[in-house]
C-alpha cells in the first residue's frame, strides 16, 4: 500500500478540540513534524478534517 507523509506546518491554537484531538491521532505532537501514515480511506478523512494545518507528500517506493 503507498505510504503518505504529514507534515503539521500551522498551529491548532484557536480551532476546535476535535481538529485538535485529530492531529494527535495522525501521530503529530509539534509544529513541523512529519509522520508517514499509510494511504488508506479513514487517514485521508482525518487529513481532510485538519487540511488546513497540515501539508502532504506522497511518498516514493
Amino acid at each position: 500500500m503507498a505510504k503518505i507523509r504529514v507534515i503539521w506546518i500551522k498551529s491548532g491554537i484557536g480551532y476546535a478540540e476535535d481538529q485538535k484531538r485529530t492531529l494527535k491521532a495522525l501521530g503529530l505532537h509539534r509544529l513541523n513534524q512529519s509522520v508517514i501514515q499509510e494511504d488508506s480511506a479513514p487517514v485521508r478523512g482525518m487529513i481532510n478534517k485538519v487540511r488546513h494545518l497540515v501539508k502532504v507528500e506522497v511518498e516514493s517506493q
